[in-house]
């Protein structure tokens, strides 16, 4: 399991130094991405999943994700045994994955003004504040997701269970970014725990010059929301029985 650790903890370092290195290329001040917009981030971010994905998948199962761990833990596909090792490497990969932003970066975030933009290249925050619906907004994005996730890699043929493998990282990547792209404007489509907690961690903790607040009274939305989620998928798959 330590290799599968290991591959859990490089799948999301790749997931977010790609996803938020497109975000960071988009947003901070002085870059030649600048003009990438919404559009360039969904399909950056979707090519991020897909890297991720395609590394850890044959070794971890590249769940990159708690949300996904705990879904997949609740509908009896993983052990529970292994769930806290995998969130703590997530995490961890995040972290990681998001410092090497900013260090590729580290000019454009000295030469940048706009909090918005420096904390957007790191974490979320909604549209329209109003966390009902903020976290209806993850929680239904979530939802869709993970139980997609399922029927992409957790469903079952013949008896057997189908684990996801390498070939499965474009249809994962085509998910995220139909996600982006159809449910992401409201709060920027966190659906991962790790993927906003760890970089928000990472924002407050790195010397950012003139960063401002990590908007911690919006924290627990990126949390809680996918986990409920996730959770709410597996219960369904599970009903559904397919």
């Amino acid at each position: 399991m330590m290799t599968a650790y290991l591959f859990e903890f490089i799948g999301t370092a790749l997931l977010i130094l790609l996803g938020n290195g497109i975000v960071a290329n988009a947003n901070l001040k002085s870059t030649y991405g600048g003009t990438a917009g919404w559009v360039g981030i969904t399909i950056g971010w979707g090519m991020a999943v897909f890297v991720g994905v395609f590394v850890a998948a044959d070794v971890s199962g590249a769940h990159l994700n708690p949300a996904v761990t705990l879904a997949l833990a609740a509908a009896g596909k993983f052990s529970w045994a292994f769930v806290p090792g995998y969130i703590l490497t997530q995490f961890l990969g995040a972290m990681t994955g998001t410092t090497l932003v900013w260090l590729t970066y580290k000019k454009h975030y000295d030469a940048t003004e706009d909090q918005g933009a420096i904390l957007g290249t790191f974490a979320n925050t909604p549209a329209i504040k109003s966390p009902f619906w903020n976290f209806l907004t993850e929680f239904i994005a979530t939802f869709a997701f993970v139980l997609a996730i399922f029927y992409i890699a957790g469903g079952s043929f013949s008896g057997e269970q189908i684990k996801l493998g390498s070939l499965d990282a474009l249809p994962v990547a085509l998910l995220v970014l139909a996600i982006g792209i159809s449910l992401g404007g409201p709060t920027g489509y966190a659906i991962n725990p790790a993927r906003d907690l760890g970089p928000r961690i990472m924002h407050a903790l790195l010397p950012i010059k003139g960063k401002g607040e990590s908007a911690w009274w919006y924290a627990w939305i990126p949390v809680v929301g996918p986990i409920a989620g996730g959770l709410l998928a597996a219960m369904v798959y599970m009903a559904i029985g397919v």
